[in-house]
């Protein structure tokens, strides 16, 4: 747990896993095809939480005390105080049910009526700030079918089981693009998903410290843009076999923790056009520059992943080449399921 007192009044914590190490460069792994990128330079005196550290309400100073003692004696558990509660914490919802993930919830944005759905955790708890995490469909598909599972996506990119687990429950935003798609017109698609999350937020309660969002091909494209126009107000994304042209990239100078995977036969989106993804936040992040990592040999089923080191802290970047076309789902030899979701689930659970 890392303690922070921000002037006398304020108090705010965040949790550390494991994975954190990544960003250090002290990833172990005795997978062949795992590789750790050299630093080329010394490390950022530089607050790891500088750019998601925010405050709580402004409270007494006997209360503050109280939180900072229970703090550094442990007794104060770590969802009891989340860096950034949204305005629906503490609220019974009057807008989400466990029917939102069959019936739509509804708003307008530049003018047009726009849907999208949400999946509550069982035992939702309004006092539990959750991490939020967007799913967003490929180029002709739609948010039931992520629900569903069909046209070849795991219902919801295949994370439930693996956040089932997490001691941060998730809260899952399943929207729908215009026409199948999200061309992001005008910065359209990011206006309304922004949108999306204030409507959400303040009717659930949420970690806006802890915002995500995943998709493949059309989705993974959308995920790199809201990135780029988000920055330093979304955590993380896992960009599936993307492109950095369909849904623009507007701003995109911050950096933002990046996942991407795409395949070496993918003929739909070529692998440069996700190497050039990786790339821009390979810079934001401040990754050590390095010749481009070997991929895996052609019909041989194999990934090869990379994590790459001397990064912004709590600025991973880790990329994923696999031996295949232009797939959500695909499979290394001898394995009965896709890497993809376990993959995408370790990234974003790190951050805690």
């Amino acid at each position: 747990m890392r303690l922070y007192i921000e002037r006398p009044i304020y108090l705010t914590t965040r949790l550390k896993s494991d994975h954190a190490a990544l960003t250090h460069g002290n990833l172990t792994s005795s997978h062949p095809n795992v590789h750790k990128t050299p630093s080329s330079h010394p490390s950022h005196h530089h607050d790891p939480f500088n750019h998601h550290r925010s405050t709580t309400n402004k409270l007494p100073q006997s209360i503050m005390a109280k939180l900072t003692l229970l703090t550094l004696l442990g007794l104060l558990t770590p969802t009891a105080l989340s860096l950034r509660p949204s305005p629906g914490c503490g609220k019974t919802p009057a807008l989400v049910t466990s029917s939102s993930t069959t019936t739509p919830l509804r708003i307008t944005s530049n003018n047009k009526q726009r849907e999208f759905f949400v999946r509550l955790p069982q035992n939702y708890n309004s006092s539990t700030p959750h991490r939020l995490i967007f799913t967003l469909h490929a180029l002709g598909g739609t948010a039931q079918q992520v629900i569903a599972g069909q046209g070849g996506y795991l219902p919801y990119y295949g994370l439930p089981p693996l956040a089932n687990s997490s001691t941060t429950p998730t809260v899952f935003v399943i929207p729908n693009g215009l026409n199948n798609g999200w061309q992001n017109s005008n910065g359209e698609d990011v206006t309304f998903l922004r949108s999306v999350l204030s409507t959400v937020e303040s009717d659930l309660c949420v970690d806006q410290d802890l915002r995500f969002s995943t998709g493949f091909s059309y989705g993974a494209a959308m995920s790199y843009s809201l990135a780029c126009s988000l920055g330093r107000e979304i955590r993380a994304v896992a960009a599936l076999s993307g492109n950095p042209q369909i849904s623009g990239c507007a701003a995109g100078s911050e950096p933002v923790a990046y996942y991407g995977q795409h395949g070496t036969t993918d003929n739909v989106l070529p692998l440069a056009q996700a190497r050039q993804m990786r790339d821009r936040f390979l810079k934001n992040n401040g990754c050590a520059a390095q010749a481009e990592p070997p991929v895996p040999a052609a019909g041989s089923q194999g990934k090869v992943k990379t994590v790459y080191t001397g990064c912004l802290p709590d600025k991973p970047v880790t990329f994923v080449v696999f031996d295949g076309g232009h797939v959500p789902t695909p499979r290394e030899t001898g394995e009965s399921e896709t890497f993809a979701h376990k993959e995408t689930w370790e990234f974003f659970s790190q951050f805690t």
